[in-house]
């Protein structure tokens, strides 16, 4: 009743950290960076905020960019009975489900198809610090802590810096927090089988049934979490669950005598947790397969790949180098890679549990934290994942280690705060020292520095004190606790106010980074938006500009555009973009963008082939093929004279060997993409009697009619009229292997991969329905 309790004010707690979400309204949503960054959203409230909107955090604009996106388009499919499997909206055509961000299989997905979708999706947001810490608490009672040190150790993960920088994302935390309930089945099922002796046969018999009930219980709380975290969006943060998890069991196979029955029990758990997943891991292999994320990456060697040495003072003074809501952040790079905050107690301690508890739980978690922060700091070991070029660890930023090293800190902070608790040990003062002469060292560097780094240091100087005023604190509480001895009352109390103080101290860090937003700036209507939506029809658009409704915010409002932003897009497509930006047929790595694409080059022929009617822009552009014909604000909306209808039929077809050949005849002044279409040979010989030469068009054709009848995420339908035994029709839409077509629904149709990106087939003769579907493989 009492454990009951505590998760009741764990529960309390995490919403007074949401008080603006469930008294205000506020929504946990970076939404004001819509109004406050992007245009056209800016000119709706220029004329009371003529300088945008003022905007708390731009660190994080990544959930409204990408993960709040990716999902409504998710639900919205699979309201329709639909599985989610493309978005049209994006990069001219690309995977939904298999970017894995999407989470189309996510369980507490359920929320959106019961509540309207903005309030699930800041529930999901809430059930993250939730979650994670009710069953990080449900962990560390299991192991037999003091009910106060499993709630330091489950409040000090729920609100530490991981899960305070990637709280909004609403994918990363739900990943993490199944990590505590993993381990809680995992040492329940090694438990199963250290029942004693009983004589009574019968009693003896009714226990063995409820423990087989138990252990298929525990065994389904294990398979269930793995693969939830797993299904909750994001693959490198599972990785790393995964690895833990595995590691965990190892251990406690060590350690409950090596019984090889175990091994096999979490063997077939592991293949039915891979079968039940194999909906969502294959399709994503597969798009890895096809991506350029091995191409296009970023230098290991510059800052912020690795966590910077300096930034484990972020540790003990989160602050030291600033902060990006306060807009006076003067690290290295992201301050959201870097963050590592559990609060200033529960780091002190861990420290106590590292050089002075010996068990075996803290070996386990103490290795964990230093070969975590070995391979996410800049050392010799990290570098060997990325020098032999492993695949999948050789592109992942090694700073999401700091999930392995926060969660390791926090168990490590109960465990010492139990010790200290129940054995008084002085020793702790050891760890008060150590953490003190940090503080002092630093203190010394900003007072002494030279005038260089002046203003840096002012705000370092400001940033300091709350922590060293929080030690003090420190000093005192444990000092009175360690040397009180008859005062049962005040013993009672203090280690209470230690768990006040840190939560003062983390909710104060966390209130400062996670903005909370009106609801009104999530994706509002304008009216360069509406005139879009009513006119775009069948085709694309494109900005010239970064600052207007940057990538994936189209998907919102169904207008189809040829940018994206994810760190999964198609290699055939970059290549394809890299050349039209070059204005040459180069498509060598690297491409001069990362993850996030953006077209720029307006007087490029792939534009036009792209299907891009409409440009948008900031400034008037000066070019004979556009014709301005919207404007709202500053924002300027542009026709593209030369567009290119979205499915067309040619006249002639161009075999090329090779996807450099192919890439060469795009960008052939003699070449007329409206009229020709070129097709890499090996594709035509599985689909034509004879093999033309190579380099060479064949005969004209008759050109056909095309009308797009219905377009759709999952199906495009085309009415076609061909005059020709051998009409070529185009789909300007990006190819890949899942699509298909069929003709009259009768028999399909092999799909070309032809001008490079986009699909294409031989019509037969007369008039047919064209239907191109997309399907799971």
């Amino acid at each position: 009743m009492r454990k009951l309790a505590l998760v009741l004010f764990i529960s309390l707690l995490v919403v007074v950290f949401f008080w603006q979400f469930f008294i205000k309204g506020l929504l946990p949503i970076p939404s004001d960076t819509i109004i406050g960054l992007y245009h056209p959203f800016r000119d709706l409230y220029a004329k009371d905020y003529p300088n945008g909107i003022p905007f708390k955090n731009f660190l994080i604009t990544d959930p409204v960019r990408q993960q709040y996106p990716w999902r409504e388009l998710v639900i919205s499919l699979e309201k329709k009975l639909q599985l989610p499997l493309w978005n049209p909206y994006n990069f001219s055509g690309t995977p939904l489900l298999a970017n894995f961000q999407s989470a189309p299989f996510y369980f507490f997905n359920i929320l959106f198809f019961i509540i309207p979708f903005t309030t699930s999706w800041s529930l999901i947001v809430f059930l993250g610090p939730l979650l994670g810490a009710i069953f990080l608490f449900i962990y560390l009672q299991n192991l037999k802590l003091s009910k106060q040190a499993s709630l330091l150790g489950s409040i000090s993960y729920a609100f530490s810096g991981f899960f305070v920088a990637w709280m909004e994302w609403g994918t990363i935390t739900h990943v993490a927090l199944w990590l505590p309930l993993i381990l809680l089945s995992v040492d329940k099922i090694f438990a199963y089988p250290t029942t004693k002796k009983i004589s009574n046969i019968k009693y003896q018999m009714s226990s063995i049934h409820i423990k087989n009930k138990k252990f298929l219980f525990w065994s389904f709380v294990f398979i269930f979490s793995l693969t939830s975290s797993f299904l909750a969006g994001h693959l490198q943060i599972f990785f790393y669950v995964l690895i833990f998890s595995t590691a965990y069991i190892i251990s406690r196979w060590f350690q409950y005598g090596r019984i090889f029955n175990f091994l096999y029990v979490f063997l077939i758990f592991y293949i039915l947790f891979f079968i039940l997943t194999s909906v969502q891991w294959i399709p994503t292999l597969q798009f890895i397969s096809l991506s350029a994320r091995n191409v296009d990456v970023i230098d290991l060697n510059n800052s912020g790949w690795f966590i910077p040495w300096q930034h484990l003072i972020q540790f003990i003074a989160p602050d030291f180098f600033g902060n990006p809501t306060t807009l006076n952040y003067w690290g290295i790079w992201n301050y959201g890679e870097f963050i590592g905050y559990v609060g200033l107690a529960p780091l002190i301690f861990a420290l106590f549990s590292l050089f002075f508890r010996r068990d075996k739980k803290t070996l386990f978690f103490g290795t964990v934290l230093f070969v975590s922060l070995i391979f996410s700091l800049p050392t010799f070991f990290a570098k060997i994942p990325f020098d032999l070029n492993i695949p999948f660890m050789n592109t992942a930023q090694p700073t999401r280690l700091l999930f392995l090293v926060t969660f390791s800190l926090t168990v490590l902070s109960a465990l010492g705060f139990d010790y200290f608790i129940k054995n008084k040990k002085k020793e702790i003062f050891f760890s008060l020292g150590f953490v003190s002469i940090i503080f002092i060292l630093l203190w010394l560097f900003v007072v002494s520095l030279g005038t260089t780094l002046s203003i840096n240091l002012e705000v370092s100087k400001r940033n300091l004190l709350l922590p060293t005023i929080l030690l003090v604190v420190f000093w005192l509480l444990i000092s009175c606790y360690a040397f009180l001895k008859k005062q049962k009352a005040l013993l009672t109390v203090i280690p209470l106010i230690i768990i006040g103080v840190v939560v003062f101290d983390l909710f104060r860090f966390g209130w400062k980074f996670e903005p909370f937003t009106q609801k009104a700036y999530l994706f509002p209507s304008t009216l360069a938006i509406s005139f879009l939506q009513k006119n775009i029809g069948e085709f694309r658009m494109m900005s010239t500009d970064a600052r207007i409704l940057p990538p994936n915010f189209s998907s919102i409002y169904r207008i189809q555009n040829i940018d994206g932003y994810d760190p999964l897009y198609l290699l055939r497509y970059g290549e394809l973009i890299a050349a039209s930006e070059r204005k040459k047929a180069d498509i060598n790595p690297p491409f001069g963008f990362n993850r996030i694409i953006t077209p720029h080059n307006i007087d490029s022929k792939i534009i036009d082939l792209l299907g891009v009617k409409y440009v948008l822009s900031l400034s008037d552009l000066n070019s004979t093929k556009l014709k301005k014909v919207f404007q709202e604000g500053e924002t300027r909306i542009y026709e593209n004279k030369n567009v290119l209808r979205r499915a067309f039929f040619v006249e002639q077809v161009l075999y090329e060997k090779d996807k450099t050949q192919v890439m060469n005849a795009l960008f052939r002044d003699d070449i007329d993409l409206s009229k020709v279409a070129i097709l890499q040979l090996p594709y035509h010989k599985e689909n034509a009697k004879t093999a033309p030469a190579i380099g060479q068009l064949d005969n004209k054709r008759t050109v056909g009619k095309a009308t797009i009848t219905s377009y759709s995420e999952n199906r495009v339908i085309i009415e076609v009229e061909n005059t020709s035994d051998a009409g070529v029709l185009i789909l300007t839409d990006t190819y890949y292997p899942t699509w298909r077509a069929k003709v009259n629904n009768d028999y399909e149709i092999p799909i070309l991969q032809v001008d490079y990106n986009f699909r294409g087939i031989n019509v037969p003769k007369g008039k047919h329905k064209i239907e191109f579907y997309t399907t799971l493989l």
